[in-house]
């Protein structure tokens, strides 16, 4: 009766969609929701019910909307894969897994003993190392990994946790109990898009999801900032950042939502520097110190002094720092040894010599080819067990022995015969299947639950769920997101509802981040500069194009000459040079080949595509800072560019201006979020002096090439409503020359008209403002600073023109008005060098000295 109610709740009744219901599995199948004797789990029977009530219709209308949230929201994992867009979207299935409190609290407990384990074991390897004293870990098994690294040694953080954040990989066998795979310890991925799912189950599923009791999340995410901050080694407010790898990154997402959400800056390398022994992050305001690292770059990579050279992700002299304890690592660097999957034999004898007891949660059977008798039980065995490399940074990866050649098998072990202490071999667990949406109906895939530990004040805090990833196909042995294989939201239910506090979670410690959340690193900021100058430049260019498209397809409205301009109008304005600027008369009369060269080709500068990926790149640099409606109009841009190939598949023989028109469309969107949905924020002011130099740009490359030089009387007027057009005043030109008409009227409200957002003198006007409100006034310097004497001149210049005199022509030119546009041309390329000499990030790539174990 409830789960009926649940669906009435919902507005959906049985008589209008399909039934769906969840049939066990077949008995060779190990499965999740039913118990041993046929019935479903108590946990489980509400949910399907609930969903069988829905019906299969209903369902996928749900499914398309999560797609559509996750789409906007900007969600994605990057699949290293030639054949895979390196952008792929994150696959969720609407299906939760269901863990009830009962269970969950046994593999809590377990799970906080774990972490408290691990940790442990990371201060001994990097200190007295007393289980290699006491003979509970042979010394090969720790020396022999590629994640222990010497230099190290003695670094400890201060107070009771050295691991500050624990993630393990765990299956559950038929008895119910929970196995462990895997420990990530380096940087462990994966809590981003568990909170991603579940605010997306949340939107989709609200009635659902809060009548099933599920257990909230937000707690984990407000120890882990209380943690960190509470991490400074100084006594001042804590400057925490995050440290990402990069954009394509494949989980480049995770790092930029984990960021955003827990109010620290994202940052690459190149943000940060070492000076005087500290950790500096380079912003607007210069260089602010850096207390605290919560890392997304693996151990090696962390530092190419003293670790990999040739590593371009990590920041020269970190290590030292770490070292004097002026900066802290979370995790620190060298906790990667801790996933070396040797250890998951040695265990039981590692946990009785630190906790005096066998741990509670069990691992996966594991065999290490180092030891002898192991080796022979492997190779004895091969076929059934799976073979590991002990370090993943080698490049290989684990295989079944059952799926390999007679060839592939010979080889591999005569490299297990080679180095057996680089190889383990572990037994291979059916993983247990869950329900999952598949084609409109529920279907078994095997599932793997990825937990994550935080440190607390005295123990560790699980989060109350996490990431569960399932295979595309039932009884698939390999579940990853490199294989496309979707995730699911966890739900850990309770029998009552959780007291949810009246607070926001993450308000606690709001006072130590105000000074992060102000500032920004430099190449943020130059990022958002140049994503405004690219979206106008794209914009432009799509204008002039569908301006030229309307006006040559009229072969009776214009001549000869006057096509020869606007062609050359298109090249200048793209900067797609020779172009049409060499063109033959015969190129000339037929365009077409090099005008869909100038909007499909993505690798010739200034062509459309290739101006839109700039703006796709920078928005993806940028994207913890932009919101969820630019990140969705971003999207949208995307999506039409990807279809831009399908609209121009026949070329340009009708109405090419229409092909155009859907990436215009989301170009003035983002333009209008720009100016209505941002907060006006440092980063806003740099991205609209973006926008605004950009387009000073192109109307001086506009006016230069099509009003400057002079002709025909009826060719000039042709060109002039070229120009109005492209610039879109051509109605208000229209509207007012009633009583003015000609070139006079258009080179006013192009250049002069400061209550025109498209004419010359509103960008320069503009861009004053926008450096008012960044600058820091000196004290001491007296007069005015180069960028002011840059845009006052240029002002200045502009409101000393006459109009008769700049639309005067002399000698087949206006002499006048194209000095005025040759100065102001000179004046914005200054102010745009100043502007990044200044405040933008202009790193300088090392150089490698040596070259060190890593590379070879």
């Amino acid at each position: 009766m409830q789960a009926q109610t649940q669906a009435q709740n919902q507005g959906q009744t049985q008589s209008n969609t399909e039934s769906l219901s969840y049939n066990r599995p077949a008995a060779d199948i190990p499965d999740q929701v039913y118990t041993p004797d046929g019935t479903i789990k108590p946990e489980w029977d509400y949910l399907l019910s609930s969903l069988n009530n829905l019906g299969s219709t209903t369902l996928n209308e749900r499914q398309d909307k999560a797609r559509r949230i996750l789409r906007d929201d900007g969600v994605t994992y990057n699949i290293y894969d030639e054949n895979s867009a390196s952008d792929s979207q994150w696959e969720l299935d609407l299906v939760p897994a269901i863990i009830g409190s009962e269970a969950w609290s046994v593999i809590e407990s377990g799970l906080l003993e774990r972490a408290e384990l691990f940790n442990l074991m990371l201060r001994d390897f990097y200190g007295k190392r007393t289980l290699l004293k006491q003979h509970a870990l042979p010394p090969e098994a720790l020396f022999a990994h590629g994640g222990f690294l010497r230099a190290c040694q003695g670094i400890q953080i201060p107070g009771e946790h050295e691991l500050i954040l624990h993630s393990a990989d765990m299956v559950q066998r038929p008895d119910g109990t929970m196995c462990v795979l895997s420990d990530r310890t380096q940087a462990p991925s994966g809590a981003g898009y568990a909170l991603e799912n579940r605010t997306v189950m949340s939107r989709v599923f609200p009635s659902l999801f809060r009548d099933s009791h599920v257990h909230r999340l937000a707690s984990f995410f407000q120890r882990l900032r209380h943690k960190l901050i509470s991490l400074s080694p100084s006594n001042g407010q804590a400057r925490v950042v995050v440290l990402t790898p990069g954009a394509h990154n494949e989980t480049y997402f995770d790092h930029s939502y984990i960021s955003n959400y827990l109010g620290f800056p994202l940052v690459q390398s190149g943000d940060l520097v070492v000076r005087n022994g500290f950790v500096w992050m380079k912003s607007l305001d210069g260089l602010d110190r850096v207390d605290v690292i919560l890392r997304r770059v693996d151990d090696v990579s962390c530092d190419p002094v003293e670790l990999r050279s040739n590593s371009q992700l990590g920041v020269p002299g970190l290590l030292d720092v770490v070292r004097a304890g002026r900066v802290i690592m979370a995790n620190p660097i060298g906790s990667g040894v801790l996933e070396n999957p040797i250890l998951l034999k040695y265990l039981p004898e590692i946990s009785k010599t630190l906790l005096g007891r066998e741990p509670r949660l069990a691992s996966v059977k594991t065999y290490w080819c180092g030891d002898a008798d192991d080796l022979k039980f492997i190779l004895a065995n091969f076929k059934q067990l799976i073979i590991k490399p002990i370090y993943r940074g080698h490049g290989l990866k684990s295989v079944f022995g059952g799926d390999l050649s007679e060839a592939d098998t010979t080889e591999l072990m005569r490299k297990i015969r080679h180095q057996p202490n680089q190889f383990v071999a572990q037994e291979r667990i059916d993983k247990p299947h869950v329900p999952s949406l598949v084609n409109g109906a529920l279907q078994p895939r095997p599932a793997i639950l990825r937990t994550f530990s935080v440190a607390a004040d005295n123990s560790y805090i699980v989060m109350p769920g996490g990431l569960t990833r399932v295979g595309n196909d039932v009884g698939s042995p390999i579940i990853s997101m490199q294989a496309g294989c979707p995730s699911k939201d966890t739900w850990i239910t309770a029998t009552e509802p959780e007291r949810i506090s009246d607070h926001d979670p993450l308000e606690a410690g709001h006072t130590e981040l105000e000074a992060s959340l102000v500032s920004l690193p430099s190449r943020v900021v130059e990022n958002l500069f140049w994503m405004g100058r690219y979206a106008e430049r794209a914009e432009a260019s799509l204008r002039i194009l569908r301006t030229v498209f309307m006006m040559i397809n009229d072969e009776q409205a214009i001549s000869k000459a006057s096509k020869r301009v606007l062609l050359r109008s298109i090249t200048e304005v793209t900067g797609t040079h020779p172009g049409f600027l060499s063109a033959t008369d015969e190129e000339l009369d037929d365009p077409d080949k090099e005008l869909l060269l100038i909007i499909k080709d993505g690798n010739r500068a200034g062509s459309i595509k290739s101006t839109i990926n700039s703006l796709l790149y920078c928005a993806d640099e940028s994207k913890e800072l932009l919101s969820s409606d630019t990140i969705r109009v971003i999207n949208d841009i995307r999506d039409e560019l990807d279809n831009l190939e399908s609209s121009l598949a026949n070329g340009l023989s009708s109405a090419p201006e229409e092909a155009l028109d859907p990436l215009v469309i989301p170009l003035i969107a983002l333009s209008g979020l720009m100016q209505e949905s941002m907060v006006r924020g440092v980063g806003w002011h740099f991205m609209d002096m973006g926008r605004r130099v950009e387009r000073a740009v192109q109307i001086m490359k506009t006016v230069t090439t099509l009003v400057t030089p002079t002709a025909e009387k009826a060719d000039n007027v042709t060109l002039l409503n070229a120009m109005l057009r492209s610039m879109e005043v051509f109605i208000t030109y229209r509207r007012q020359s009633r009583t003015r008409t000609g070139i006079e009227l258009g080179l006013e409200l192009v250049i002069l008209d400061d209550t025109n957002p498209r004419s010359l003198i509103f960008q320069f006007e503009r861009l004053q403002n926008h450096f008012n409100a960044i600058r820091t006034v000196d004290p001491i310097l007296k007069g005015l600073e180069e960028e002011e004497r840059v845009l006052l001149e240029a002002i200045t210049s502009l409101k000393l023109s006459r109009i008769t005199a700049l639309a005067e022509s002399k000698e087949g030119s206006r002499k006048e008005l194209s000095t005025l546009l040759m100065r102001l041309n000179t004046l914005l390329s200054d102010f745009s060098n100043i502007l990044s000499d200044k405040y933008f990030d202009h790193r300088i790539d090392p150089q490698q000295l040596v070259t060190t174990f890593w590379e070879e």
